[in-house]
């Protein structure tokens, strides 16, 4: 399952149509001595993986999480169609989808982002609230007794960081400050623009985070971008303000009353999020409305800037380790775009039971684990980055934007390797290893299997794979 995952996502269903002998769609069922297959095969297959998930997410912590380590936590949601699932509940939905059950799942993974462990939590769940129970396993389960635990904004809050990080000897963290918290910073006087004349990045302290350090970044880029779409949404919001003012206006049934104006107001106020910089007047008879630039300015003041926090101390890890360190959590969020689309699809889970449930989230995270070490042995043949150190001295600072090596970017421009192969998507490279056949023959009596000829992409594939055909 975990490799018709990677090649195939399908329901279980179809996965043991997939496999069985009379209807398979590859050889994968012959290579494994799968004959008599069905989705109650596969069912008792995942009933005996759930109760060794532990041990096996052990070993995996075991090979990849070193004894003083980085762990980067995040926690992602997938949706329901179907209302059987007790873990399915209605709750904050990351898919568009509020109106559908879903659940909740909590990925660990090691700097680089190779996954070691995932939990499933009921869809109600906030995320502040799984923080504990991985603290227990990291340090109970996986023995590290020294870990620096990264997650973002919304994950390590403050009450997380006071109940559950302060309390555990040898845990520190990597998070970063919410958007009234550097609001708090800039009107104590702690956080000013003149910080970053000289440079981008600069560490401050205050009192409500003793034995902590602050590092206020800021990315011109991010505050262009975040000046357009203020100045996008305030003149959206005003567009829309304007016809409910000339609806006020009109001589046919004009719109009247403070509550009906109102309501119509508190829609668009709702839809754009621009209300705290416009003052309103709204009178039985009449609307109106104007800017209120001293709160635009406080606003565009923060532009661009975010402040990470941390209880690592400089002696371990600088400023722009820090940084670095906060911004690979980027790595969890790719495997959660893996795992819950085209790649592994994760969603639509077919399944009720909350065991099964779990075990499907499992198989998936650990068919990412297969394709995260593939796609780093394939990366000469594909898109992706090859040489990350390379890619890094791209980079004018820390806090600017990623940016791919020259090598990447030579490879995505001409669409071919240094060897001269057409470049790849992962997808499109396990479509191409897909038209190798595997053929029964039959010579009179004698009967036996010929494969096709890989080709040389093929042959440099299964190279780079370290395995023979």
């Amino acid at each position: 399952m975990i490799v018709a995952r990677i090649l195939c996502p399908a329901s279980k269903l179809a996965t043991a149509r997939g496999l069985h002998q009379q209807t398979a769609s590859s050889s994968l069922g012959a290579l494994l001595g799968l004959e008599l297959v069905d989705e109650d095969y596969l069912y008792a297959a995942m009933d005996w993986l759930l109760p060794r998930q532990a041990r096996i997410e052990d070993k995996l912590a075991a090979r990849h999480l070193q004894p003083a380590t980085v762990v980067l936590y995040d926690v992602t949601s997938t949706y329901f169609e179907g209302r059987r699932c007790p873990l399915a509940q209605y709750g904050h939905s990351r898919d568009e989808r509020p109106g559908n059950l879903q659940i909740v799942f909590g990925l660990l993974t090691n700097p680089e982002g190779c996954p070691v462990a995932v939990e499933v939590f009921e869809g109600n769940t906030a995320d502040p609230k799984t923080v504990a129970g991985q603290i227990r396993k990291l340090r109970q389960r996986f023995e590290l007794q020294q870990v620096v635990v990264v997650g973002d904004r919304g994950m390590l809050t403050s009450a997380r960081i006071r109940e559950d990080l302060q309390t555990e000897e040898g845990v520190r963290w990597i998070t970063a400050l919410r958007a009234p918290q550097i609001q708090q910073l800039a009107a104590d006087g702690n956080l000013q623009l003149s910080l970053f004349d000289q440079q981008d990045l600069a560490e401050i302290q205050h009192p409500a985070y003793p034995g902590e350090r602050l590092i206020a970044c800021r990315n011109p880029l991010l505050a262009e971008e975040r000046k357009r779409k203020r100045e996008e949404l305030l003149t959206g919001t005003e567009k829309q303000l304007e016809k409910i003012r000339a609806a006020t206006q009109r001589k046919r049934r004009p719109l009247r009353g403070k509550k009906e104006i109102g309501l119509a107001v508190g829609k668009v106020l709702g839809r754009y999020k621009m209300g705290k910089h416009l003052q309103l007047t709204i009178e039985e008879d009449r609307f109106d409305w104007q800017r209120k630039p001293a709160s635009i300015e406080r606003e565009a003041a923060l532009d661009g800037i975010y402040v990470i926090r941390t209880s690592v101390p400089a002696s371990d890890l600088t400023g722009q380790q820090v940084v670095a360190t906060y911004k690979s959590l980027s790595t969890v969020e790719r495997a959660f775009r893996s795992m819950k689309s085209v790649d592994l699809k994760v969603r639509p889970i077919h399944h009720h039971d909350p065991d099964r449930v779990k075990a499907h989230v499992f198989l998936c995270m650990l068919a990412y684990y297969v394709e995260w070490h593939m796609r780093r042995a394939l990366a000469p043949l594909l898109f992706d980055e090859e040489d990350h150190e390379a890619a890094e001295t791209q980079r004018s600072s820390i806090v600017a934007p990623a940016q791919r090596s020259l090598s990447a970017r030579q490879k995505a421009l001409s669409k071919q390797t240094v060897d001269g192969f057409p470049v790849h998507s992962f997808r499109t490279l396990l479509a191409d290893l897909a038209t190798l056949t595997r053929n029964r023959v039959r010579m009179g009596e004698q009967l036996f299997d010929m494969l096709a000829t890989p080709t040389t992409l093929q042959d440099r594939a299964f190279e780079l794979l370290q395995v023979r055909p």
